[in-house]
This record gives structure tokens, sequence and C-alpha cells, in this order.
């Protein structure tokens, strides 16, 4: 028993551990680090742009040529030549053998978590037909977190996505229409992963968690007598939360209801210091699920900005929204799998009441201040 309470301390304690470095090494952004890739292939003919966040480049190629923390468009200009190279080596297009791939004139636009750079792409394949392999392999040594987001269009069939991330480098993609089922995994593959590194999002719904082990006597908290009276407060608060942002992001997805994004960015990170604040300083103890709704609604926002990035095909709109919510759900569930059974475990302890509950409230308060602060005031750590 004792050699079980120890491991079950250690997960636990690498589980927060996890939470809290992915969303230190995140920087303070919204999301983690995306290019977006789109690729139109008709026979021979290649077409397409790739924008790249000025922040990720700056990494790779060092743009901030006088150390200030801004980069300025002549920064970026005096480097386009660089930027062009480093693209065509870092990218590969196959039909009938190697394609070759252009580099037009270098754009600038904003996307929800900054500025990127937009580069024009056009080419021709030695081969009208057949498969396509692509290639990409940016910033993958400089950050293993990278993704690049593919938007696909090959012989004017359905647009289909792809994520190239380190352990995918290359894919490939027969033409011909893709099926409803095979584009429905592809978004709920996307959402899965979009939840996993909406760090402002991982850590509102583990403040919501943090306390669903432990009952409120007096002033004091203690760890719930059963198993069964947690689950119906987990059940609660998550079932809120889902139907609130669900409803949403599936709004400002259809065009029905947008929000500055801003302003949304900043309400998020409010709800993630009064999620945690609430954990200190207990004021909503019952019916938590209701101000949960209220703030989900919120989220809902925030993720419709992801998915708009990404560029859902509007001739399997419906589609694409209802795999990208599933997939949401399912990374918002797997959380709760991982973190429950082993708070539940530890609940009465003085590691969980003092350290992980407290603690990890406190560091969660501190670092959505940091995000809040950084929104409000139209801040960066790293200038972007």
């Amino acid at each position: 028993m004792t050699s079980l309470s120890h491991t079950l301390r250690l997960a636990l304690r690498a589980l927060l551990a996890a939470a809290l470095m992915l969303a230190g090494t995140a920087g303070w952004a919204h999301k983690a680090s995306d290019s977006y890739y789109r690729l139109d292939v008709q026979g021979d003919a290649v077409t397409g742009q790739l924008d790249v966040a000025l922040r990720d480049i700056d990494i790779a190629l060092g743009l901030d040529a006088d150390g200030n923390g801004e980069i300025t468009w002549g920064e970026l200009r005096t480097r386009r030549t660089a930027l062009a190279d480093w693209a065509r080596q870092h990218l590969a297009v196959q039909r009938g053998g190697d394609c070759t791939l252009e580099v037009g004139a270098l754009q600038v636009d904003e996307h929800t978590d900054g500025r990127y750079a937009v580069l024009p792409l056009s080419g021709r394949c030695p081969g009208a037909a057949g498969p396509l392999t692509l290639g990409y392999r940016l910033l993958f040594q400089e950050d293993a977190l990278h993704r690049g987001l593919l938007s696909l269009t090959l012989d004017d069939a359905i647009t289909r996505t792809a994520v190239f991330a380190p352990e995918t480098p290359q894919q490939s993609f027969e033409p011909g229409a893709v099926s409803r089922w095979t584009s429905f995994r592809q978004y709920v593959v996307e959402g899965v992963w979009h939840i996993w590194i909406g760090f402002d999002h991982v850590l509102f719904l583990l403040a919501l968690l943090l306390p669903a082990v432990l009952v409120r006597d007096g002033r004091q908290w203690r760890g719930a007598p059963r198993l069964r009276q947690t689950g119906r407060e987990v059940l609660a608060v998550v079932t809120a939360f889902t139907v609130a942002h669900s409803i949403t992001l599936s709004l400002a997805t259809l065009g029905w209801a947008t929000l500055p994004s801003r302003w949304v960015e900043s309400v998020i990170a409010l709800s993630v210091i009064l999620a945690a604040a609430n954990n200190l300083y207990p004021v909503v103890q019952g019916r938590r699920w209701a101000a949960v709704f209220g703030f989900g609604l919120i989220h809902g926002f925030g993720f419709a900005t992801v998915l708009a990035d990404l560029g859902l095909p509007q001739q399997a709109l419906a589609l694409a929204l209802l795999g990208f919510n599933v997939g949401v759900e399912l990374g918002q569930l797997a959380i709760v799998a991982a973190f429950l059974p082993l708070a539940y475990a530890l609940r009465n302890t003085p590691l969980y009441q003092r350290w992980i509950f407290r603690g990890g409230s406190w560091l969660t308060l501190l670092l959505a201040a940091v995000w809040l602060a950084e929104r409000v005031l139209d801040l960066r750590l790293i200038t972007n």
C-alpha cells in the first residue's frame, strides 16, 4: 500500500509539473507554435502559401538585428532572401519526382496570436497525376512542440488537412475525393491537439478539477468521503464547460457571432485567475457549474479563432466543426481521466491539500495574471 501511494504521488507530481512546464515554455501566447501551410496542387501546377510566426522565424534566423525585442518590417525585409532559402530547404513537394518550389514576394499578416510572415509559393512537378508527397521540417529542431498545419486541395478534390510534427515530417496523399470519415477523423485529431496546446484552457480545467476531490468543512478543506460525490461534481463542471464552449464555437465558426480576439483572450485569462482564486478563497461553492458555463461561452470563442486559422473546407463545414468539437472533448476527457484518479487517491494527504491544491492554485493564478496583463496591455516577453 505504501509503495502504491508513493507511486501515485510521483505520478501526480509529474503530471502537474508537465502542465506547468508546458505553460511556461509556451511563452504567454494563447497557443503553441503553429505555422499554416496551404497548398493547391492541380495536375503538375503547385500554388499556395506558408504563414510562419515572426517570433518563430526570429528563433531560427535571428531577425531582431538590434536586439531591442521588436521585429520591424525593415529587419524582416533584409532577411527575405535567407527566409526564402530557409523555407525551400525545409519544404519538399514530390509528384512524379521532385517539384520546383519558388517563394514569392514577402508579406506580413496578423493571426490571433501575433504577426506572421506570409510566403507565397508556386512551382511545377514532373508528374501531373498520381500520389503527392509532402515534406515539412521547419522549426522542429528549435521547438519540439511546433506543428505545421496543412490545408491541401489536390486535383479539385475536397480540402483535406494534416499535421506535420517531428515524428511525421513526411506524408503522402492520393488524388480523388476524401471520404467523409477520413475528413471527420482529421478534424478530431486537430481538436485533440489544440485542446492539449491551449494552455490557458488546460489550466482553467485543472483549476476546476483541483477542488473536485475535496469538500469544504467550515474554513478547512478535507477529502471527499466518496468517489461518487466527486464524480457528480466533475460531471456537472465538465458538462457545463463542454456545452457552453460547444455553443459559441459553433456560432463563431458559422459566422453567426463574433467577438474581438483580444477581448476574448483577456477574459479567458481572467477566468483562469478567478477559478484559481476561488480555490484559495472560496466564494462560489455550490452550483459551480453555473459560473463555469458562463466562462465556457468565452472559451468557445477562443477555440473558434484556432479553428478559423486552420481554414475550414466550406463544402464540409458542418462535418469539420463536429470533428473538431469531438476532438476537443476527447482531449478534455483524457486530461480528466489522467488527473482525477491520482488526485482522489491523494486527497487526504498534506502533499495534495497543501502543495498540489493550494500551491498549484497559486501558481495558476500568478501565471494567468501575467497572461491577463500581457493581453490587456498588448505586451509580449518576445515581441512579435
